[in-house]
């Protein structure tokens, strides 16, 4: 009769249990492997491959007593530290979603507001456009597998340890809200500049010609002012998408 010590079971469960972890923590709230569209099972099947193929690239863990208070302590720290990488993307998606927003503020069509099902969220209409583009190229440029090697240096950088809170002093998350703003406006700029030109120009017509009908004239004009821009803007969001990813999953390695 085969039988096993609860010390070989888990001498065979822990080099993949804490990576599991962490990485099904991750793609709970990452970008495009977070939506609702992702069946759990697909989830919880690709953090447990990329557990199983982390044994050999992370670093080597004592075994712990599932049933212990250092083992609950341990799971809290691995859900923290997925959580907070996929955050940490997360917010660079925002950013990006930012400036459609207030790219569709100022050509007014921010009037063509919706529910998002898939963020479960008030959404509009270049917000989205903006979001699901920036999902592609998310894609594209290979954005989930330089998460994922994030994710592995991580068990570098931040070892399985018995103090979970101990990383949360050194990445500082809480000060990560002012680069949504930052990048926001950094991508919206060139719109906002445009608008603000053609805004000033039907300002001045409606001086000089007071019989104007100023607000029937400049919709279409600044909507189409708007979406011209948007046109030639949408090839220059990769280098700020990129360098903003970069620098945010630098952090984990």
């Amino acid at each position: 009769m085969i039988s096993f010590s609860e010390a070989q079971i888990l001498g065979w469960v822990t080099p993949v249990l804490w990576p599991f972890l962490r990485v099904l923590a991750l793609f709970q709230v990452m970008p495009v492997m977070g939506q609702r569209t992702v069946p759990v099972r697909v989830r919880v099947g690709l953090s447990f491959l990329i557990a199983f193929s982390a044994m050999g690239v992370s670093p080597e863990v004592k075994p712990v007593p599932l049933d212990s208070a250092l083992a609950m302590m341990l799971v809290v720290q691995q859900v923290l530290i997925g959580v907070t990488l996929g955050f940490s993307v997360r917010l660079v998606f925002a950013a990006v979603e930012l400036a459609g927003e207030i790219a569709g503020l100022q050509m007014g069509m921010n009037f063509a507001g919706f529910f998002d099902p898939v963020s479960a969220s008030q959404a509009t209409a270049t917000s989205r456009f903006f979001g699901t583009l920036i999902a592609f190229l998310f894609v594209v440029i290979n954005g989930h597998l330089s998460v994922i090697e994030a994710v592995m240096q991580s068990l570098v950088v931040f070892p399985v340890g018995p103090e979970p809170f101990a990383f949360l002093k050194a990445m500082a998350p809480q000060a990560w809200g002012a680069e949504v703003f930052r990048m926001g406006l950094w991508i919206a700029t060139p719109l906002i500049a445009i608008l603000l030109i053609v805004n000033l120009v039907l300002g001045v017509i409606s001086r000089v010609a007071p019989q104007t009908h100023i607000f029937s004239l400049g919709f279409p004009i600044t909507m189409g002012v708007g979406l011209l821009g948007m046109m030639f803007m949408l090839p220059l969001m990769e280098s700020p998408f990129v360098v903003a990813l970069q620098r945010t999953l630098a952090l984990f390695h």
